[in-house]
């Protein structure tokens, strides 16, 4: 016959299998961690770029006007220093002659995950993709929305599918396009290597939209694009 002690686990073997358990798991997530660091900043990216060539295209087959403009700060953001994107249409009575500005209301706020933010780090160099903006300005572009934005950083995409400023609208009767709009945005984690940091940039007069990587080799850091 089999004795009690053969029956079962002691109360020791139990605990002792438990803390081999959580020890797995905590190695398990420190192992994950960098993974899901990564996944959140293609989050990121992938959300921004889709964004700015989905309105682009909307922009030139709907004849109208989008406004694109990153925050870093709450409101429009959910979350207190969270980078979102506010994307608005900004119609006008009859752009092609009279090109009155209509007020602009807002479509969409698109949120980047909550440890990835429109920022720079030192590791970001000098030579900035294709020449636009610099090293450390998180979002430049070549000209501030002063109109409808005050000032904060943002993108017209036009019907022609150019980038411009919001200082666009009615002239004597007739419409004037804003200036052809330069931008570089860059997106990291901040507490994070600099290593998978994106960047995205955008060509004023084509609305051009291209992706770029950080990338070091020889100990140089320079970006390459997607």
């Amino acid at each position: 016959m089999s004795s009690k002690k053969s029956q079962g686990f002691s109360l020791l073997e139990l605990m002792i299998v438990i803390a081999i358990g959580f020890t797995m798991a905590a190695i398990s997530l420190m192992a994950l961690m960098p993974v899901l660091k990564q996944d959140h900043l293609d989050q990121a990216y992938d959300t921004t770029l889709s964004v700015l060539r989905t309105y682009r295209n909307l922009a030139v087959t709907q004849g109208n006007r989008y406004i694109i403009t990153f925050w870093t700060t709450d409101p429009p953001c959910q979350v207190a220093n969270q980078s979102c994107i506010q994307v608005q249409v900004w119609g006008c009575n009859g752009c092609a002659s009279t090109g009155t500005n209509m007020a602009a209301t807002t479509v969409f706020t698109y949120e980047l995950p909550s440890d990835i933010q429109f920022a720079t780090q030192s590791a970001f160099p000098t030579s900035t993709p294709d020449s636009f903006g610099n090293a450390t300005s998180a979002i430049w572009t070549l000209h501030a929305c002063n109109v409808t934005e005050g000032g904060d950083p943002c993108l017209v995409f036009s019907p022609d599918g150019s980038a411009q400023d919001d200082t666009g609208g009615d002239s004597g009767g007739s419409y004037v396009p804003g200036n052809y709009n330069n931008a570089l945005i860059y997106m990291t984690n901040p507490s994070s290597s600099a290593y998978s940091s994106r960047a995205i940039n955008v060509w004023g007069a084509s609305g051009r939209v291209r992706g770029w990587r950080l990338y070091n080799e020889g100990g140089t850091n320079y970006w390459v694009q997607q």
